[in-house]
């Protein structure tokens, strides 16, 4: 057996204290008092001890009979028989109930050990997982600093390039202003040229319009010389009708007359297409000028187109009179010749 670990004194100085202190004398109190031991030993050897007492301090009494005691004995020794196999049957239902909840906390604990061993593979799959994504992410992030590497690389290649286009963009925009001032110079250079050749072609064309008078001031006097012209030629064609007799021997000269009218009138032609040729030079110059202008040059080249036939007619009228006029003239000298000479015969003798 297992030695008592306290002994009866002890056990007994407890309950004592247990008492004096008002509280009920119980195998679980003796065991908080004396520090442990067991519950029922402990309560034992207090009521052997309170039994001691009991039979020292008790008067004598007076012996049972015999047929009582006899009773006694039986009852107490069926009571016994019956509390030995309550005993028994409490012991037996105890240890099947200990043997059930052992069984139940056995099972309980083969399935928290089937139960943690899964959570184990678990987590051993999750640590396997996480070492995988940890590789992952440190291939990643090797892979980002790399990136960044490169990227901070292109940046400031970026950084520099968008210095020197900085500076560039500056040049040219210096140079943009530069080349704008330059352009409103030349702008205003030019609008001051424009205005200049604009003035210049107003004052051209004021003098066209003058010329233009000029020249019609002139074709009216020519047109009025042409008129006396042909009045003259009619007189004339009135004194050849008169002179017919002298026609003939005028025919010739009139012939030459015409040859050299002709010569003259092709001279008169190569003027005109002179001038035709310089009126289109001066037309194709002036070909942003006025409406007014063009028309004015138009009329002016007709105008001297008129001018240079009745010029033309005019020289030719004149040629032809003149010469009829010093045919005349011979003509009427031939004839007054021998009057003369008759007519100084007589005058020669009245003097003498």
């Amino acid at each position: 057996m297992r030695p008592a670990e306290f002994t009866p004194e002890e056990i007994i100085t407890a309950g004592e204290a247990l008492q004096a202190a008002g509280r009920n004398v119980t195998g679980f109190a003796l065991r908080q008092r004396v520090g442990g031991g067991n519950p029922n030993r402990l309560k034992q050897v207090w009521d052997e001890h309170l039994a001691r007492q009991s039979v020292t301090q008790a008067e004598p009494v007076a012996e049972l009979p015999v047929e009582v005691a006899e009773e006694v004995a039986a009852v107490t020794k069926a009571l016994t028989e019956r509390l030995a196999a309550l005993a028994v049957e409490l012991n037996d239902k105890a240890v099947k109930a200990a043997e059930r909840r052992v069984a139940e906390v056995v099972r309980a604990a083969g399935e928290q050990r089937e139960q943690a061993q899964r959570e184990l593979a678990d987590a051993a799959q999750t640590v396997d997982d996480l070492e995988t994504t940890l590789d992952a992410a440190e291939g990643k992030g090797a892979e980002l600093e790399m990136r960044v590497a490169d990227m901070q690389a292109v940046h400031q290649a970026q950084a520099v390039e968008l210095a020197q286009v900085r500076e560039r963009l500056a040049a040219a925009e210096k140079a943009a202003q530069a080349a704008a001032e330059q352009h409103a110079g030349e702008l205003a250079r030019v609008n001051a040229a424009l205005d200049a050749e604009r003035q210049r072609h107003q004052v051209e064309a004021g003098e066209l319009r003058a010329e233009i008078e000029r020249q019609r001031g002139e074709l009216a006097t020519v047109k009025a010389e042409a008129k006396a012209a042909a009045q003259a030629h009619q007189e004339q064609k009135k004194a050849a009708e008169v002179a017919g007799a002298e026609r003939d021997q005028v025919r010739a000269e009139l012939a030459t007359a015409r040859a050299e009218a002709k010569a003259a009138d092709q001279a008169h032609q190569e003027q005109r297409k002179h001038a035709a040729q310089e009126a289109h030079r001066q037309a194709e110059r002036l070909t942003k000028i006025e409406t007014e202008r063009d028309q004015a040059r138009k009329e002016a080249g007709t105008a001297r187109e008129d001018a240079a036939k009745l010029r033309g007619q005019v020289e030719a009228l004149e040629a032809q009179q003149a010469r009829l006029t010093l045919a005349l003239t011979e003509r009427q000298a031939g004839a007054e010749a021998p009057q003369a000479s008759g007519d100084n015969k007589p005058a020669g003798k009245g003097r003498k």
